[in-house]
């Protein structure tokens, strides 16, 4: 299992699901999205998984200061400049990846 937490250290959902794989004493690596984003290469892999437009959070406050409810955009172009703009955490197991706090299927990956 290699698991990779993608989110911000201010995200609640982020910090749940750190503490889910800490008290299973699960190594994980956490990519902070403040400090870096996700390469082209990365958000392609995830994207096989889970939808461009599943990724992009439309709710945030940061897509709406942007005025991107009235724009017509590239999605991945958007998400590749401004990481900010993903859904978090992202949380991947090599080809697996979920969106969100999902502790029902990360029990499944640990089970396996």
């Amino acid at each position: 299992m290699n698991i990779q937490i993608i989110g911000t250290k201010k995200c609640k959902e982020t910090q749940k699901a750190e503490r889910y794989f800490k008290e299973r004493r699960i190594p994980f690596h956490f990519r902070d999205l403040t400090e870096k984003g996700l390469a082209k290469g990365e958000l392609e892999n995830i994207s096989r998984v889970i939808p461009l437009d599943e990724l992009i959070d439309r709710e945030s406050k940061r897509f709406k200061d942007r005025g991107m409810q009235f724009m017509v955009f590239d999605i991945e172009e958007e998400l590749l400049s401004d990481p900010l703009l993903l859904k978090t955490p992202i949380v991947r197991n090599e080809r697996s990846a979920t969106i969100g706090y999902k502790p029902e299927v990360w029990k499944e990956w640990i089970i396996g």
